[in-house]
């Protein structure tokens, strides 16, 4: 059985940004509750920058560490270099997740976008074109086959 790396445990021990937000300029919500893991991330937006991020998560202790280091990555960032913001590229930050654990990057990964969606479908008018119902959160089984 593959063990949680120290950064891992620090982000689920003491998690970034978790909470509510006052009026957020973006929401990401997503999850599938028959892994159970929900996640909904906001994000606040200012001059094309997001400027604050937090979250609140129902799931497993990898769950919240992605959740939390999500948070942590895009702060400060635009919402380019957000969007570009992989599962992958939560992983590394969190120095790696067990290979049954990887679900929660693409969790983390999904709400952001969704939340940059938000966003801009009510600054602009038009999304990313995601799809409009949940599908942001897969399971184990339906991961594409280089995550499993």
């Amino acid at each position: 059985m593959e063990s949680y790396s120290n950064k891992v445990m620090e982000h689920f021990k003491n998690p970034r940004n978790v909470g509510d937000m006052e009026k957020p300029d973006g929401i990401g919500h997503v999850g599938n509750p028959v892994c159970g893991d929900i996640m909904e991330l906001y994000i606040k937006v200012k001059d094309n920058i997001i400027t604050d991020a937090k979250f609140k998560t129902f799931g497993c202790g990898a769950a919240i560490a992605t959740s939390s280091m999500v948070t942590e990555i895009v702060k400060g960032k635009t919402l380019e270099e957000a969007l570009k913001v992989t599962n992958q590229s939560v992983v590394d930050a969190l120095d790696g997740l067990p290979k049954v654990k990887l679900h929660c990057s693409v969790l983390a990964e999904q709400a952001l976008k969704r939340a940059v969606d938000d966003y801009l479908k009510k600054t602009t008018g038009k999304g990313l074109g995601l799809p409009e119902e949940d599908a942001g959160h897969q399971c184990m089984h339906e991961l594409p086959e280089e995550l499993k």
